[in-house]
């Protein structure tokens, strides 16, 4: 389903049924169906809604408005359009740094925030050599294939869901894949994401790469109050896929105790 939403439409897929609801925003890279194994374990108490960023998965691809910002009004434009008045942000990667901005604003409804692998609210340094890496790492199934083996993961995925972070990767509006190494990673928001003031659940891979949990201990904790990391071992960046189950279980328990 579609949603009009900041002059464009924004893609959700919506599973099951229950109070709080559950928003999902995804990695740079992913798309709402990233969350699909999560959703299955979660969606029977609780109504599940995933969305693509704009640029991804079946979203509208705008030529500009590539902010986190952007990101986090059109998140907080499809919460609005549901009339959801109480629910749990969950975000991956580039969708953490979008939760946390979202929840920054406290809005109305949010009752906790849970961040999967985030990537922090600093900016993100990278080296020349680094960043042009990024800007070509999506370019095709190889490069992609590439990224999936060696970065985003430490457990094998199956081959179909190997096959759908491949096909989502490639999908992406060239604009939308420009803008995060470019622009979005450099973006400080220390300072909105202080002002965060609902309970928050930190969920780290153990053997992550790209936020690893001694950076997200020394960057990212620090500026939520009351921030609790959990620790997923043997899990890389792309924890929702290597093992939805344990992610769904540290989403319920931590909601549990909301």
């Amino acid at each position: 389903m579609r949603l009009a939403v900041n002059g464009i439409r924004i893609n959700i897929r919506e599973r099951g049924k229950g109070t709080p609801s559950i928003v999902f925003l995804h990695y740079w890279g992913g798309s709402s169906r990233t969350w699909d194994g999560v959703i299955a374990e979660l969606s029977e108490h609780h109504r599940c809604i995933a969305t693509d960023h704009r640029g991804w998965g079946e979203s509208d691809a705008p030529e500009t408005g590539y902010r986190l910002a952007d990101l986090a009004d059109d998140a907080q434009g499809v919460i609005e359009a549901l009339k959801l008045d109480h629910y749990v942000v969950v975000g991956h990667s580039m969708g953490g740094k979008t939760a946390q901005l979202l929840a920054a604003r406290r809005p109305v409804g949010l009752r906790g925030l849970a961040l999967i692998a985030p990537s922090l609210p600093s900016p993100t340094a990278l080296t020349p050599d680094q960043r042009e890496a990024l800007l070509h790492a999506y370019d095709s199934r190889e490069s992609i294939a590439y990224v999936i083996d060696h970065v985003l993961t430490a457990l094998p995925l199956p081959k179909a869901q190997r096959e759908q972070v491949i096909a989502d990767s490639l999908r992406g509006a060239p604009q939308a894949k420009h803008a995060w190494p470019t622009s979005m990673m450099l973006e400080d928001i220390r300072s909105e994401v202080a002002r965060i003031n609902v309970p928050t659940l930190v969920l780290a891979g153990e053997r992550d790469q790209v936020d690893t949990t001694m950076v997200l201990r020394e960057e990212l904790l620090p500026y939520i109050i009351g921030a609790r990391l959990q620790v997923m071992s043997g899990a890389g960046h792309l924890s929702m896929l290597e093992n939805p189950q344990r992610v769904a279980q540290a989403i319920e328990d931590f909601i549990a105790e909301l």
